[in-house]
């Protein structure tokens, strides 16, 4: 009994297709709802019940022949597509691989990290305290009291009247000598807040300051210590000089110059043709500071000194305005 269709033509017909996708509309042609092979199915309540089974059987041996066609071929074809995926995904391991963009560490950070090893390395501990200060740490126990001058030259941020971003990190020495009896010998750096910005300055700065507290402390001792870090930083062949001044924290006070670095102290238009650079101011810790705290001015003496990291960093690397720092400027940065 003929089925009415070409076996031969249908399995050229599926030897021909090229792609899955093909191959798949070929099995809706065929064995779809409204397939040629389907369609079969469906026509054997018309045929004669004595023919019915031999229909049947016929219509069954097309279905496998076709499904078997079917499945070699996908096989096939999925084998040629993941050769062509492979072949597509393929790297060549002999290419240049892609730049890494190494960071680097900020020159503030890298100056900040080699005042404190310096200062660490000659025995002191270094000491951290809150940014929102109160007004008696920040003036008061530092003899700054409310009429006091030296107040305006703060430019300090006050959030009330008696709470404000620490104008610097003084206020660090007053807590560690009030938690802790002498000897005291710390640092204490940390960004620091004052209502000024231009090229020398800006809102938010970072400062580093330091105190010893013992019996017998004197003013040679705060030179030896500032001198050795001077030159520990800039180089033995930098010359250092102090300068009288004043502070309302200490008694007497200094400012402390170094040769200039720019010009090899010959004079310059960044030294103001000085051949000296001021870094630093200090002092011997005034008797009123000692008793804000409950020391025995009479037994102990101490000294103090503090510096804007900012400024150094300057200085060490040759950079002329302080806003470079914070511009976030990669061209700079990288240099570093």
């Amino acid at each position: 009994m003929d089925l009415g269709v070409d076996i031969k033509s249908i399995l050229e017909e599926i030897e021909k297709v090229s792609s899955l996708s093909d191959l798949y509309q070929l099995k809706v042609k065929y064995l779809g709802k409204k397939g040629i092979i389907s369609q079969l199915n469906k026509n054997l309540k018309d045929i004669e019940s004595d023919k019915r089974a031999e229909f049947g059987k016929k219509i069954h041996e097309l279905r496998v022949l076709f499904e078997n066609s079917y499945d070699e071929k996908e096989k096939a074809l999925k084998e040629i597509e993941r050769k062509q995926k492979l072949a597509s995904e393929k790297i060549d391991i002999t290419l240049p691989g892609f730049p890494i963009n190494y960071g680097s560490i900020h020159p503030i950070t890298k100056v900040y990290n080699e005042i404190v090893d310096i200062f660490t390395a000659m025995g002191f501990e270094v000491a951290t305290g809150p940014e929102i200060e109160s007004d008696f740490y920040n003036f008061e126990a530092l003899n700054i009291p409310k009429a006091h001058p030296a107040r305006d030259m703060q430019d300090t941020f006050y959030i009330s009247e008696e709470v404000l971003l620490r104008t610097h990190t003084s206020p660090v020495q007053i807590r560690t000598m009030l938690e802790q009896k002498p000897p005291v010998k710390i640092i204490a750096p940390g960004k620091v807040y004052r209502c000024d910005s231009d090229v020398t300055h800006t809102p938010m700065f970072h400062q580093v300051e330091g105190l010893l507290v013992d019996e017998k402390v004197t003013f040679g001792d705060l030179k030896g210590t500032l001198t050795l870090f001077i030159k520990r930083l800039f180089g033995d062949d930098v010359p250092v000089r102090f300068r009288p001044s004043f502070f309302p924290f200490t008694e007497p006070s200094a400012e402390v110059d170094m040769g200039c670095v720019i010009c090899n102290s010959k004079g310059c238009r960044v030294c103001k043709n000085t051949g000296w650079l001021e870094i630093l101011g200090c002092g011997m810790v005034h008797p009123n500071v000692f008793k804000s705290v409950g020391y025995d001015s009479q037994k102990y003496r101490g000294y103090a000194f503090g510096m804007g990291i900012e400024r150094i960093t300057m200085l060490k690397f040759g950079i002329n305005d302080l806003r470079l720092f914070f511009e976030n400027n990669m061209k700079f940065l990288s240099q570093f």
